[in-house]
């Protein structure tokens, strides 16, 4: 394989930063003969391109990349996270709103399974984000039906093998019971297929409800169900920059104009303290001093009347009390 050339990188790379694919299933559609470089159909993705290459899948042209962007999005229960479903069912991508620009998920929630799901347009940064290794908290609140023993809970935090399969430690505790319910709070940093599932049936508590409040320094928060928010610029560059090579480009302002914003759920760090009451979100509250209807009137009078017993200024001798 050559090295690339300057200000030249592999195709791979290219079409996962274009927000196509991963640079796995990138090597993937070059073995099958999708792709095209300059009017050549490629054999090997030893191969690199410049800003002038003219690239195509299944003859559909490769626009320019944008700047590298993240989105939360909230998964509502009855979706799958694929593109494309062999059963026929609703996926994520089905849901997202038309404006967004072609977008990958970073991890996967299953069907039944709800809450935070990161989305980007940037291959590399998906697969960063998905690796075990980058060592980011995956959040989830956790009904199960059973009485809990908290010292179940507390022995997985060394890690526990079910059906052959080792998991890596587990932070967990027990939020409240409630009857034959209770709530829980799982932390985990691998997240694999089912995994949270999976160990509260081996313990002897199937999960009924899954939810993923956190991922990283990333939050749920109060964003409603099939909701997306962009996560502004400044924020993923002071959350990633130096950990990852963020591109840059031009952001269709179109599409970052349709994005909804919600200035007031910006990424935090991980919580502290013992686990709360089950809260997805903060309650919605307006600006303080913040005033409506009111345009003459003094602060807290939503009426738009003036003072009684003035007009224009003058007492009002109709309102005067008699001596």
């Amino acid at each position: 394989m050559t090295a690339p050339a300057a200000g030249g990188e592999r195709i791979a790379k290219r079409m996962a930063r274009a927000g196509l694919c991963s640079r796995r299933e990138a090597e993937r559609w070059i073995a099958q003969g999708r792709v095209a470089v300059d009017g050549e159909t490629l054999t090997t993705p030893a191969v690199t391109v410049t800003a002038a290459s003219r690239i195509t899948v299944d003859g559909e042209l490769v626009g320019a990349a944008e700047a590298t962007r993240l989105w939360r999005y909230h998964k509502p229960v009855g979706l799958v996270t694929t593109n494309r479903d062999p059963q026929g069912r609703s996926t994520v991508f089905d849901a997202l709103p038309e404006h967004l620009p072609r977008v990958m998920s970073i991890g996967r929630l299953d069907l039944t399974s709800e809450g935070l799901l990161l989305l980007t347009n940037d291959g590399d940064l998906a697969r960063y984000l998905e690796l075990p290794a980058t060592g980011w908290k995956r959040r989830y609140r956790v009904r199960v039906h059973g009485r809990i023993q908290e010292a179940a809970l507390a022995e997985l935090a060394q890690g526990v093998e079910v059906d052959g399969i080792k998991y890596g430690p587990i932070e967990a505790a027990l939020d409240r019971q409630q009857g034959a319910n209770a709530w829980l709070t799982f932390s985990l940093r691998e997240g694999k297929n089912r995994e949270i599932r999976h160990v509260c049936e081996h313990l002897g508590w199937p999960v009924n409800r899954l939810i993923r409040t956190g991922f990283g320094p990333f939050q749920l928060g109060s964003l409603p169900a099939s909701e997306v928010d962009e996560v502004a610029q400044k924020v993923l560059r002071e959350q990633l920059g130096g950990k990852i090579d963020l591109k840059e480009g031009p952001v269709n302002r179109a599409t970052k104009a349709a994005t909804r914003q919600n200035s007031d759920e910006k990424p935090v760090g991980e919580p502290s303290g013992k686990p709360a009451r089950m809260q997805l979100g903060k309650p919605v509250r307006k600006p303080a001093g913040k005033q409506t209807r009111n345009p003459g009137g003094k602060p807290g009078d939503k009426s738009g009347a003036k003072p009684a017993g003035k007009r224009d200024g003058k007492p009002d001798a109709r309102r005067r009390r008699r001596t």
